[in-house]
Order: structure tokens, then sequence, then C-alpha cells
């Protein structure tokens, strides 16, 4: 039987997307990896569509002699957290990568133990459809084949940045809650073009491509965002005209205070 690979706390559709990434870029074989889930009908799913070992809970898995726990990767809600790091300290956790928004490494090496690495990463949505954003932290005991380890498995559903623990504050305001953002801007711009005549279905087709597109060409081309803007802003164009309403109805201070406000927010619950 192949040796275990990863142990997945946590079955929900982030932690699906990782098993689904992780098996499809060869990174394991479908039963080297295990998952604790509570959910019956998520096990299922996990079991029958990926092939993977599940337990029950994490006393289970600890007494199954088929798991090892001593890669762990966390994906329960925040506030699950302590619970499942405590459960884990008994076990022959060695290294963990949390995905859990907010719990700072700090509180996870107290619940845990300070023995175990600890790699905090901080994904986004966009992770579920293999183009994800993450950022990750190490603990002061991480070592750099750590920090890889965790890259590896992150990079199976998107982009990885290694960066300072205190800068996933600014992660999250900026990648972490910015799919949200994105979602918010193509519901009003749906919305304008059904306001302007256009039928639901082509005003949400047209949104949806634009942004593809637009994020698309942002990535292919080397110039700035703001190039990028000047470049199809022609003065006294309809672009122009859109682009003056934004500006003076202060766009970018929205944004900003936006951004400003997630990374306040995350830095307030990391603490709490």
């Amino acid at each position: 039987m192949n040796a275990m690979k990863l142990c997945v706390i946590g079955g929900g559709k982030m932690a699906e997307a990782l098993i689904g990434g992780l098996i499809d870029r060869s990174w394991a074989e479908p039963r080297e990896i295990g998952v604790v889930e509570i959910d019956s009908d998520r096990r299922e799913v996990l079991v029958g569509q990926r092939g993977v070992r599940a337990a029950a809970s994490i006393d289970a898995a600890i007494d199954d002699s088929d798991f090892d726990l001593d890669d762990v990767l966390i994906a329960v809600k925040p506030q699950h957290t302590a619970d499942v790091c405590q459960a884990l300290a008994s076990s022959s956790t060695q290294r963990v990568l949390s995905i859990a928004a907010g719990v700072t490494i700090e509180a996870i090496s107290r619940s845990l133990g300070p023995t175990p690495r600890v790699i905090r990463a901080m994904p986004n949505t966009p992770a579920l459809v293999g183009v994800g954003a993450a950022a990750i932290a190490g603990s002061a005991n991480a070592t750099q084949h750590d920090i890889t380890w965790a890259t590896r498995i992150l990079e199976a559903v998107g982009t990885v940045a290694v960066v300072d623990e205190f800068d996933l504050d600014a992660v999250t305001g900026l990648s972490g809650s910015g799919p949200a953002y994105l979602f918010l801007l193509a519901e009003s711009m749906q919305a304008a073009a059904v306001a302007e005549g256009l039928s639901e279905s082509l005003a949400a087709a047209l949104t949806t491509q634009t942004l593809l597109g637009a994020a698309a060409l942002l990535d292919a081309d080397d110039s700035s965002p703001g190039q990028l803007r000047a470049n199809v802003t022609s003065p006294g164009g309809t672009t122009a005209a859109a682009i003056g309403v934004m500006q003076d109805r202060g766009l970018e201070a929205i944004v900003h205070e936006a951004i400003g406000a997630a990374t306040r927010r995350s830095r307030e619950l990391g603490a709490s």
C-alpha cells in the first residue's frame, strides 16, 4: 500500500480543489492522500470521486494504521482550528500547512505545540478553478524545505508568493478578498448594461468575457495597468467619458479605503 504523503483535515470545497490539483499534477496518488471529514456525505464524495482515504475524526485517523499524520493540511473554518490543533497535539504531526483565514502561526503553535513546523497560507477562491493566488509565511522553525513543500501544494491550484507573516493581512485585503471586489464590479456592469437595454443573458456573457479578456491582457502584457488603461482611452471618446465619471466619483479612493479596511479587519481577527 502506498505511504500517505498528506493528511487533509477538513473536506470542504477548497480542500477538494487542492486534493484534485495534487492528484491531477501527479504530486500524489489518490491513496497517498488522507482526508479527515466529519460529514459522511462529503467523505463519500471525496472517496468516490477522488479515491482518497478518509476518516471521520482525527482520533480515528490516529488509530488507523493506514493514516500518516506527519504532514497535515488544515482546511477547516477558523473557529475550529484550535480544536483541530489540540487533537493533533497527541499525534505524530511534524509539519502543518494551514489555510484557516486569520489564524496566526502563534495561535496554531499554542494549540499544536512548539515542535511541529507551521506554514500559514492565504489562498483565494479562484483556486477552485485552478487559478488561485496564495501567499505563505513560515514559523521560526520552518525550513526552506518546508516552504518549498507548502509552495508545491498550493501551486497545484494557482500561484504562490512567500511573504512575512505580517504581510498576510495586506494579502488578505488584496487577493484574499479581491475576487469579491470583481464580483461586485461584474454585478454593477451587468445591471448598468441591462438598464441601457441589453438582455440579462447578453449583459452577463459580455461582462464575464470582458473581465476575462482584460485579466488575460494584464497578465500577458508587460505594460502597467495605468498604461493599458491609457491605451484604450482616446481623448473625448466613450472610454474617457466612463473613466471620467469613475474618477470624479473617487473610485481610486474607494479602492484604497476598501483594501485598507479589509487589511485592518484581518489584523483584528488575527489578534482576537
